[in-house]
């Protein structure tokens, strides 16, 4: 009768435990979703400010248009390509460079002290401030190679900022992979790069397309490295077009140009006192959050697609 009754009070005292930590996480849930919410309004409210602010200065004039010192003329047309430049010059810089070290470290670097070593480097390197690659670029791209202050040196600049973002990324969606998909690979007689080609990489995109997203949004809306190696804050040119540059005129001489990028342009206007350039400051964020988010929109649109084409 004891026995039963000392059953009885500790089923008891355990389901008052569970009862307890259950309320806990109610408790946790709740004050996560707030915290959320809080963080999505304000970001909304703030999106929304902008956008009722700079809308009316939304207009095909306003891409098409230089930046003048008369608000209503100003344009942002040497911004927005000067950014779709830089940024075409960083994907190709730190993608496949990212992507192949990524993979190296992961599929072909001896695990030790040297691989754990570069790996802790790695992850330092993804939370160093962007000044930092600002001012290291300046040293390196702009005076000891003499690419001077130019398309190329910025997106090399950038290129440098988001490359451990893309490594880790990279290593992280290998690392998620099965050990199955190896082993069945050699098994059938692949080597390690016919494995690493024809598995490893199209089973990872997903999670390497995502580490890119993430590097990409981050990069595009910098301004303090940019500053650093040299942007202009009011230019009226556009780069010159491939093959039509002064003589030599080549594919590439847009990359030696001088350029601005759209956060630049931002600042430009937010630092004048006259209301109305504010209000082309608004619009020209409100275009940019839009570049940035289709940017995002066709990553995530090819990262559905790589998935929908797996068949594990």
């Amino acid at each position: 009768m004891n026995t039963d009754t000392s059953k009885r009070l500790s089923t008891l005292e355990v389901r008052k435990v569970v009862k307890r930590h259950k309320r806990w996480d109610l408790w946790f849930v709740a004050i996560g979703m707030i915290c959320m919410m809080v963080c999505l309004l304000t970001l909304a409210a703030l999106f929304i400010e902008m956008a009722t602010k700079g809308m009316a200065r939304i207009s095909p004039e306003f891409f098409t248009n230089f930046p003048s010192r008369r608000a209503e003329q100003a344009g942002i047309l040497s911004a927005w390509v000067g950014s779709l430049l830089v940024m075409l010059v960083t994907a190709l810089a730190a993608v496949p460079l990212g992507v192949a070290a990524g993979i190296y470290l992961e599929e072909y670097a001896k695990k030790g002290w040297l691989a754990d070593f570069i790996e802790i480097n790695i992850t330092n390197l993804a939370g160093v401030p962007s000044i930092v690659y600002g001012l290291l670029a300046l040293g390196l791209f702009v005076y000891q190679f003499g690419l001077g202050q130019s398309i190329l040196s910025a997106g090399l600049t950038l290129a440098l900022l988001i490359l451990p973002i893309v490594i880790v990324a990279t290593r992280e969606s290998i690392r998620s992979i099965p050990g199955m998909i190896r082993e069945g690979a050699y098994a059938l007689g692949a080597t390690r790069w016919q494995m690493v080609q024809h598995h490893i990489v199209p089973y990872s995109m997903p999670g390497i397309l995502t580490g890119v997203i993430i590097g990409m949004a981050r990069a595009i809306g910098e301004t303090a490295p940019i500053i650093t190696i040299g942007a202009l804050t009011f230019i009226a040119f556009l780069p010159p077009m491939p093959g039509r540059g002064e003589p030599p005129a080549g594919l590439f001489d847009w990359l030696s140009s001088p350029f601005t990028v759209m956060p630049i342009q931002m600042f430009n206007w937010t630092s004048r006192p006259e209301e109305a350039f504010q209000t082309n400051a608004a619009a020209a964020g409100f275009v940019l959050v839009l570049m940035t988010l289709a940017m995002n929109g066709v990553a995530i649109w090819l990262r559905y697609r790589w998935r929908k084409n797996i068949n594990w």
